[in-house]
């Protein structure tokens, strides 16, 4: 098996190769001035390829996976084999309004063109089954995070309170929850009008309590940043978010520390500064599993 990275993704490609014990070989990626990109893939190329890119911000990245598995294919590659702990496209599942494009649909079947087997880790789907409902490729295989924010809390030593901000989050909560033997709460949102929302947690004794909120994914922090501040008034001795992906670049980070968030805990999906649970070891398993 050959191990391709990208440089934008490096440093957790080297722990997934490092977990396999596979060399870390690194696609060489050039930008012209108009934008478009020249791909160079390390030769000899294997009959196996595994490429492994986080694929948030993801447009020339569609466009470079293209590239590679055209390429890949025509040096002899035999099985393609995408892991990408961050799957874009997945949240628009229908046409909302007329004329929307069902960006689910039309880049899971081009990712099935492209790779034979997907790996992907809490994909932000509501509706859709599974993940080869939306990637009809030979496999397609969605982990979950669960383990290893379970393993992180309950190696932490504390007598933590589990919390999720609202319904949907409950599924990861409530897992979490049962694997490390902590209790948890669920908040409820609260319209005040067309645009501000409170939450409420239900009446529980959270006083010189340790919290961790827990939701699949932050973007701009604003619901999380609005449930910690409900938490420390109701007496919370701290309050810490933990989640798959963390979102860079929506500011979410100052979000929760203004609201008094002590520290924001995400997987390495996506390489940012909040990046403390490595999914190494939970990729490196199902590899080992389904190749």
């Amino acid at each position: 098996m050959q191990f391709l990275g990208f440089k934008d993704y490096r440093i957790a490609g080297r722990r997934l190769a490092a977990e396999l014990a596979i060399p870390y070989q690194e696609v060489g990626v050039h930008r012209f001035p108009d934008g478009e990109h020249r791909l160079t893939l390390p030769l000899p190329v294997a009959e196996t390829v595994l490429v492994c890119r986080s694929l948030f911000e993801p447009n020339s990245k569609l466009v470079d996976l293209l590239l590679l598995s055209e390429t890949a294919r025509s040096h002899g590659a035999r099985n393609l084999v995408l892991v990408a702990p961050y799957l874009c496209y997945m949240r628009q599942d229908k046409a909302f309004h007329p004329g929307e494009a069902i960006s689910q649909h039309i880049i899971g079947r081009h990712l099935a063109d492209m790779f034979d087997v997907v790996i992907t880790v809490d994909p932000h789907m509501h509706r859709t089954p599974s993940l080869a409902d939306a990637v009809p490729a030979k496999k397609a295989i969605t982990l979950s995070a669960t383990h290893p924010l379970a393993d992180h809390l309950a190696t932490s030593g504390r007598d933590w309170l589990l919390a999720g901000p609202d319904e949907e989050s409950e599924q990861w909560v409530k897992s979490i929850a049962e694997l490390c033997g902590l209790p948890y709460i669920i908040g409820r949102k609260e319209r005040r009008g067309d645009r501000e929302v409170s939450i409420r947690f239900p009446d529980v004794d959270i006083k010189q309590r340790p919290v961790a909120l827990i939701d699949d994914v932050i973007s701009t922090g604003r619901t999380l940043a609005e449930s910690a501040r409900y938490l420390l008034n109701g007496g919370a001795e701290e309050v810490q978010c933990f989640a798959t992906h963390l979102l860079p670049h929506a500011g979410a980070a100052a979000t929760l520390c203004e609201a008094g968030v002590s520290l924001v805990n995400s997987t390495d999906s996506i390489e940012s500064a909040g990046e403390t649970i490595h999914l190494a070891p939970l990729l490196a398993g199902a590899i080992r599993q389904h190749l």
